[in-house]
């Protein structure tokens, strides 16, 4: 059986999924909270800069992919119309139950009713040519193939549309020194003290480190299709915006 990553430890990629499903159903009810202390703050900044790269228009149809607690698509919904438009379509979705289940209570919370789907994202269930916009932010680095997620959402894009990828990245040289010392020291001891999990947090960590870099990233997405791929390195590259177009 093939091998994958998990985090740094070497696991079949059958197992990959199981692990990390584990991982997001401990840190569900935290992960907002989480997210700011770990970023402190600027994830949300960084979604901003996603949601107005988007370019999302009235009557336009988007899939959140690892919507998570779905602040995304709330965005996503309010700039197509959702409800007031008949052709804007938004989708939360996850391919973790507890996730997901967070993140729909969150926008009925806010007035937001929209369809919330839990798949796999190496197996999107919608058409060819579907979507003008397709999102994933800090979902991708748990998907065990990410090339085939990558096709599959460039699949279900129409011509002109585009996908965004939000993910953690390698950051400048000078910060890493820093950088490693936060995420294998603090963020364990955070994710004990505020989540009473040290190890999902020592898991993220491990992951980040994992995950393609920028130049690396960008080669992938072009080789399952993408035509044109726009980087945007963030804070020193700790962060990093992806964006595919399909012709």
């Amino acid at each position: 059986m093939s091998k994958t990553h998990f985090g740094y430890q070497s696991v079949d990629e059958a197992e990959k999924a199981g692990k990390v499903a584990e991982v997001f159903h401990s840190v569900a009810s935290k992960y907002d909270v989480m997210n700011d202390l770990m970023s402190f703050g600027l994830h949300r900044l960084w979604k901003k800069v996603t949601i107005a790269r988007a370019q999302v228009r009235p009557g336009q149809k988007v899939l959140d992919i690892a919507g998570g607690t779905g602040d995304l698509a709330a965005a996503f919904a309010r700039a197509a119309g959702w409800g007031h438009n008949a052709e804007a379509q938004v989708w939360l979705s996850d391919i973790n139950a507890s996730m997901l289940g967070v993140g729909r209570d969150r926008l009925l919370d806010s007035g937001l009713a929209l369809p919330c789907v839990q798949f796999d994202a190496e197996q999107i269930p919608f058409p060819d040519n579907h979507f003008d916009v397709v999102t994933v932010a800090f979902g991708l680095r748990n998907m065990t193939h990410k090339d085939v997620a990558l096709a599959e959402m460039r699949r279900v894009i129409k011509p002109g549309g585009r996908v965004l990828v939000l993910e953690f990245s390698q950051p400048d040289a000078f910060l890493q020194p820093v950088y490693d010392t936060y995420s294998f020291k603090v963020l364990p001891w955070l994710g004990e003290k505020i989540a009473q999990d040290s190890e999902s947090y020592r898991y993220l960590a491990e992951s980040i480190r994992m995950h393609p870099d920028a130049h690396a990233l960008k080669e992938i997405m072009l080789g399952v299709g993408f035509d044109e791929v726009d980087t945007h390195r963030m804070t020193g590259g700790i962060v990093a915006l992806h964006i595919g177009i399909k012709y």
